[in-house]
C-alpha cells in the first residue's frame, strides 16, 4: 500500500527541507581562528576600516557600530571576495576560511566610549 501525498503534507515537507537547511547550512556554525582573523585585518583592512573598526575613509562601514554585519557569514564573505567601490575584491588573496576568520574578528569590536557623530 502506498501512501498518497496531500498538498498539505507536501508543504511541511517543503518546510522542513527549508528548516534543515537553514539549520544546517546558513548560519555562523563554522570553526573560526579570531587570532588569525585580527592578524589579517591589521594586515589587509585596518587601513581603511581602522585598527578598532572605526572606519578611517568615509564610506567604509564602521565595524565599531556592527554596520554591515548583521548580516549571515556567507553573504558578507561573498561581499568581501567581490570588493565594491575602493575596495578591492579578495578572491584569490584570502582563502574562504580565511575571511571567515576576519569576519568572526570583525563581530568582536566594540565602540568603547561615546559614538561621535
Amino acid at each position: 500500500m502506498r501512501l498518497q501525498k496531500t498538498p498539505i503534507s507536501r508543504i511541511f515537507l517543503l518546510w522542513l527541507r527549508v528548516g534543515m537547511l537553514l539549520l544546517l547550512g546558513a548560519g555562523n556554525c563554522h570553526a573560526l581562528d579570531m587570532a588569525n582573523g585580527g592578524r589579517l585585518y591589521g594586515k589587509h583592512c585596518a587601513l581603511c576600516h581602522g585598527a578598532d573598526g572605526v572606519n578611517v575613509m568615509p564610506d567604509a562601514p564602521n565595524f565599531a557600530r556592527s554596520e554591515r554585519l548583521l548580516r549571515p557569514d556567507m553573504f558578507i564573505l561573498a561581499a568581501i571576495k567581490e570588493g565594491k567601490n575602493a575596495m578591492p575584491s579578495f578572491a584569490g588573496t584570502l582563502k574562504d576560511s580565511d575571511i571567515l576568520d576576519v569576519i568572526a574578528y570583525l563581530r568582536t569590536l566594540e565602540i568603547v566610549g561615546p559614538i561621535s557623530p
